[in-house]
C-alpha cells in the first residue's frame, strides 16, 4: 500500500510541476504566448466565412486581462498541487483516514487544473471563440493531453486509501 501513496504523491508532485513551467513560461516569455491569446480572442485567423467573428474581443486592455487571468488559474493549479504533494508526503505512513484527508488539497488542485485546460482551452478557446478552426493558433490538442493527464491523476489519487497493514 505504501507504494500507492507515494505514487499518488509523486503524480500529483508531477502535476504541480507541469503546471509550473507552464506558468513560468507564460510569465517569463510573455509575448510569445500573449500573440497565442490575442489571436484566439481576435477570431483573425479562423475560417473567414464562418459565422461566429461577432464573438471576437478587439480590445488590447481585455487580451492581457485574459492572459493575465490564464496565467493566474495555472499558477494557482500549481500551487494547490505542491501544497497537495507536500501534504501527502508528510502523511505517507500515517493512518488511512489521515492520509485520505491529506490529498484534498491535491484533489482541488487537480479539479482546478482540469477546469483551467477544459474551460479555458477547449470550451471557450475552442468552441466560443472557434480555435478549433485556425490552422496556426489552435491550441486545442494540446489542451486535451494536458485535461486528459489531471483528470486521470485526479482519479486515481481520488481512490480511498486503506490502511498500510492490509
Amino acid at each position: 500500500m505504501q507504494i500507492t501513496r507515494i505514487s499518488k504523491t509523486a503524480l500529483v508532485a508531477s502535476i504541480a510541476f507541469f503546471a509550473t513551467l507552464v506558468a513560468f513560461g507564460n510569465i517569463t516569455d510573455y509575448g510569445s504566448n500573449f500573440e497565442f491569446v490575442r489571436h484566439v480572442l481576435m477570431m483573425d485567423t479562423i475560417f473567414p466565412n464562418a459565422t461566429i467573428h461577432y464573438r471576437a474581443i478587439t480590445s488590447p486592455t481585455l487580451h492581457h486581462a485574459f492572459y493575465i487571468l490564464i496565467i493566474a488559474a495555472e499558477t494557482l493549479t500549481a500551487i494547490l498541487c505542491w501544497i497537495g504533494t507536500f501534504a501527502m508526503l508528510g502523511r505517507l505512513g500515517a493512518d488511512a483516514r489521515s492520509f485520505n484527508r491529506s490529498k484534498k488539497w491535491a484533489i482541488g488542485g487537480l479539479a482546478f487544473g482540469f477546469l483551467v485546460w477544459q474551460v479555458a482551452f477547449l470550451s471557450v478557446g475552442g468552441e466560443w471563440f472557434g480555435m478549433w478552426m485556425s490552422q496556426t493558433w489552435n491550441g486545442i490538442e494540446s489542451a486535451f493531453h494536458f485535461f486528459i493527464t489531471i483528470i486521470a491523476v485526479l482519479i486515481f489519487v481520488s481512490m480511498p486509501d486503506t490502511e498500510l497493514n492490509d
